[in-house]
């Protein structure tokens, strides 16, 4: 709490000069008798003792200006470790109390930010994922620890080029750097083939653009990943094999015991029994050997109209919208099995076939191909596991019709979006680059 302000300090400074004036005049005038004489005498004291004066009374202030510019200029060089002291009551100690408080705002931050970035980097360093920076030159600007050990045989990566560094690695990781976007890329590491995983992502940094290219290790989670569909698929071939063998092994002993009463006539029944089992269990085995050997798409130029045309006859009483008029470019025969399976699931979905809509659109870069019906829609659960091999919540279900799907829109370069609908259904978007 100041005890005096600048304005009362000032205004008693001028108060003591006025007063110490009349003083000096009075005296002047009865010491020399002569007005004007006194008066001049009186203007040249002063006009040699008030700079003397002011000097004197701003010497403090001027000092304190002067460390506070000093200080602001360390700030400005990112030293926050300068703070002033004064014995000052007024309002300038104010401005060095809120000056030295700003100082350990920003020392305080600024230790925060230190301990963060120790953080960020010491997580960034230990990750087993490869990290690199390059900035606009292709000049490496960081790498983590992975990314020296497995580029560079653990040496110092920033500095180098990439492109150098990339031409001196396997071929299959150089035409993984050369396609760009995400990749796979496997390669013989000590005597083993190990499996990655390759990325790489451009943003601005400090107003430049940079490149950040990410090295996973992936051949532990792909063993994984491959032990467990195969007891995946295991468990389903048996246990559709179990329900059309076990039938099939009991009607063949029934059959037997009619046979040998003579009983002719019950044995129809038997065999056409069997029959259908076998072309059940034909048929399920049919589906897995053509999920297995999916064809590269034959790319060609189609007309929208036709194919939808083709859809709407085979199914008769959907919607389907007006087509485009600019032709698409992909392999009609395949993702003409996509949209019959769309459509069959969304007629099994529960809801009316006429609220079943197919619709063609084309904005930017890609084409939209959507399948919508009013039926049951999928819970949470099941979206997130409907795209996957083997999965089905379908009695007699293979689970490879939307897993198919999927594999046919990603080797055209494109992907499923599944997707519930206000007012109950679901929306199946099969999404074509152009």
């Amino acid at each position: 709490m100041r005890s005096f302000s600048l304005q009362g300090k000032l205004t008693f400074a001028l108060a003591a000069v006025a007063f110490a004036a009349a003083a000096l005049a009075v005296a002047l005038q009865q010491w020399l008798d002569t007005p004007w004489l006194s008066l001049v005498s009186v203007a040249l004291i002063f006009a040699f003792a008030l700079p003397l004066l002011a000097r004197a009374l701003t010497a403090r202030t001027a000092a304190l200006f002067r460390a506070l510019a000093g200080s602001v200029t360390s700030f400005k060089d990112g030293d926050f470790s300068f703070s002033i002291a004064t014995d000052q009551d007024d309002e300038l100690a104010e401005l060095v109390q809120a000056h030295n408080e700003l100082g350990r705002v920003l020392r305080d931050e600024r230790q925060g930010l230190f301990q963060r970035e120790l953080l960020l980097d010491t997580v960034v360093q230990n990750t087993p994922t490869a990290i690199v920076l390059t900035e606009p030159n292709g000049h490496v600007v960081y790498a983590n620890v992975a990314a020296r050990q497995l580029l560079n045989g653990g040496r110092v990566l920033q500095g180098l080029s990439f492109a150098t560094v990339v031409a001196e690695s396997p071929p299959a990781f150089a035409q993984a750097v050369a396609d760009g976007g995400d990749a796979l890329f496997t390669v013989s590491l000590d005597g083993e083939d190990e499996t990655f995983h390759f990325s790489e992502r451009s943003f601005k940094l400090q107003g430049r653009l940079h490149r950040l290219y990410l090295i996973k290790r992936m051949t532990r989670e792909l063993s994984r990943q491959e032990v467990a569909t195969w007891k995946k698929v295991i468990r389903v071939i048996s246990h559709e094999l179990n329900n059309s063998l076990a039938p099939i092994t009991s009607l063949a002993h029934s059959g037997r015991v009619l046979s040998g009463k003579g009983d002719v006539q019950r044995l129809g029944a038997v065999f056409d029994t069997i029959e259908d089992r076998a072309r059940h269990l034909h048929g399920f085995i049919h589906g897995y050997a053509e999920f297995a050997k999916l064809p590269q798409p034959r790319m060609d130029e189609v007309s929208w109209r036709g194919l939808l045309d083709a859809i709407a006859r085979q199914f008769p009483g959907i919607e389907v919208a007006p087509a485009p008029e600019q032709p698409g470019w992909f392999d009609r025969a395949q993702i003409e099995q996509v949209l019959i399976n769309l459509v069959k699931n969304a007629h099994e979905a529960g809801g009316a076939v006429e609220a079943i809509e197919v619709a063609v659109t084309q904005r930017g870069g890609e084409t939209r191909i959507e399948v919508a019906d009013r039926g049951t829609g999928m819970s949470e659960a099941v979206l997130a596991n409907a795209l996957l091999p083997f999965y089905s919540t379908k009695r007699s279900g293979s689970g490879l019709g939307l897993a198919l799907a999927r594999e046919i829109a990603e080797a055209h370069g494109g992907r499923i979006v599944l997707a519930n609908r206000e007012g109950g259904g679901l929306s199946v978007t099969l999404v074509l680059p152009r």
